[in-house]
């Protein structure tokens, strides 16, 4: 009974002290906390407002009541453009995920040759996507492109003519200009895995493949949530490299729910029905985020741990 008690006032104590750590360093939150109200809330607010409005960008705005709602919701457009929208999302999840956790794992490596492979292999992240979409646009034009220069019939098809080609061609130039970043993310995840797993499983006569799929897959489950998050919710702000590249043709075989937004709103001047698409593709990425969030589990645990 008498040891007890100093044994509470050091628990005590300790409790005590970790607390005031943490209030004294809570201000800290508060720069960003106001940033994110100031360029995140508050614009956010405005949009929800604006789409019970009608405003054509420059005149007076005045209340529409819930008619943009049900101008959009029952419009025929808006289920096709949902579609394309989730078809780019899943295809292109579909190739840049397998492609990201192979090329991640490879440059996880310690070869010094890799180091230079990673650079190069991180240089169209830094392109734009309007440059991206410009230059590939040139490159697969039938006429004076690659293909009619190098006299390569495959080459010289009418890729961004034809809705199958065309929606190949974006997936593959998303796929292209962000592997690199989910890579990296990829190549950071396995670098945190114990190298005294593998050495184990080196010692049980586990080869490359079986450590692969027993050790690197089931320590980057959460690795892989947060990249599929961060490609499934950033698909839907594809507007600037569909916009270049196809404009949302041919016809509307790649016309996406932002670059929707943009026809409404900045070339229809229907800022309302395009507040409306904008609030719509907020509730759809935060549904998609919690949606994987809720698949992978729990993320307070170790990764280490999820074994």
């Amino acid at each position: 009974m008498t040891a007890a008690a100093p044994t509470d006032a050091l628990v005590a104590g300790r409790t005590t002290s970790q607390a005031g750590r943490s209030g004294s360093v809570a201000w800290m939150a508060l720069p960003a906390l106001a940033i994110f109200t100031v360029f995140g809330v508050v614009p956010l607010i405005g949009v929800l407002l604006l789409s019970f409005a009608q405003w054509d960008g420059l005149g007076a705005i005045h209340t529409a009541g819930i008619s943009n709602w049900r101008s959009v919701l029952s419009d025929p457009a808006l289920p096709h453009s949902l579609f394309v929208t989730f078809e780019i999302m899943i295809l292109s999840w579909a190739v840049q995920t397998p492609m990201s956790l192979l090329l991640g794992v490879f440059l996880a490596g310690r070869q010094r040759y890799r180091a230079l492979l990673a650079v190069l292999y991180f240089v169209p992240l830094l392109l734009s996507s309007a440059a991206i979409a410009i230059t590939y646009k040139a490159l697969l034009d039938p006429n004076f492109g690659l293909g009619a220069g190098l006299h390569l019939d495959f080459l010289a098809q009418d890729w961004l003519g034809k809705s199958n080609l065309a929606i190949g061609v974006v997936i593959f130039v998303v796929s292209w200009q962000f592997i690199p970043f989910h890579s990296l993310i990829y190549q950071g995840g396995v670098r945190q895995i114990p190298t005294t797993m593998y050495e184990a499983a080196s010692i049980d006569g586990a080869g490359r493949v079986r450590q692969f799929f027993s050790i690197t897959l089931p320590q980057l489950k959460y690795t892989i949530i947060t990249s599929s998050t961060l490609m499934v919710v950033g698909s839907l702000t594809f507007f600037d490299l569909i916009f270049v590249l196809t404009a949302g043709g041919p016809g509307d075989a790649t016309r996406v729910l932002a670059l929707d937004m943009y026809k409404r709103g900045f070339q229809a001047n229907l800022m309302g029905p395009a507040s409306v698409i904008a609030v719509l593709l907020v509730l759809i990425g935060l549904a998609l985020a919690l949606l994987l969030r809720r698949l992978g589990g729990s993320t307070t645990a170790s990764q280490q741990e999820g074994a």
